[in-house]
């Protein structure tokens, strides 16, 4: 082959690398409800944490509706428990606390919330859910986009996860985490299939 050749060639690949890694990963939104009254009844609800605030000062949106999903869930009956789990690298930034807080003030009861501080990232929180908190099964609350990829990290975990999927964002609002997001379905094939990646913090068991 050409040298000239070589740069295109590697640009198509990458590009249909991409693209099939967002196609596969999304399959996995079959496994996701839309209305509450079709998800089973689970003992725990796993709610995937992201940043209350944007960089502007605004609430994001994200976080918002992931919140009104959890109490939905919670209020309909559909789990007893709800896990927040989310990151906590920082002494003043805590998503776990923020995400409680605001779900007891939706009359979520107290003891009816376990925080998980070390869910640095998906992977983690989706692995930790099982691997500390013990619960092989359950329904995850984020975005469809977001839940998929969940779920697909779990099923190639031996978990059974049913997503519930919280109102997204406008498109104007949200492109940039939607861009982001075509990058992280691919990392997302490479932690299960190729590189194993576990989460960064274990510990030891906790009973929910």
């Amino acid at each position: 082959m050409k040298c000239y050749y070589v740069l295109p060639v590697i640009t198509l690949m990458f590009f249909m690398s991409v693209g099939w890694c967002n196609v596969h990963v999304s399959r996995y939104g079959k496994y996701t409800r839309n209305n509450v009254g079709k998800l089973p009844e689970m003992y725990c609800a796993l709610v995937l944490g992201t940043s209350k605030w944007l960089q502007d000062g605004r609430e994001n949106l994200y976080y918002l509706y992931r919140i009104r999903a959890a109490a939905e869930v919670y209020h309909a009956g559909k789990c007893k428990k709800i896990l927040v789990s989310g990151d906590n690298h920082k002494n003043n930034y805590n998503e776990p606390l923020l995400m409680r807080d605001d779900l007891l003030r939706l009359g979520v009861k107290e003891a009816d919330i376990v925080c998980d501080f070390a869910g640095l990232r998906t992977l983690d929180s989706v692995i930790r859910f099982k691997k500390v908190f013990g619960q092989s099964s359950g329904i995850v609350i984020s975005q469809q986009f977001h839940n998929s990829r969940a779920i697909y990290v779990a099923h190639h975990n031996g978990m059974d996860l049913i997503g519930y999927n919280a109102a997204d964002v406008s498109r104007y609002s949200g492109i940039k985490t939607k861009l982001r997001e075509l990058l992280s379905k691919v990392f997302c094939v490479l932690d299960v299939h190729i590189l194993n990646t576990q989460p960064k913090h274990l510990g030891d068991p906790i009973r929910i």
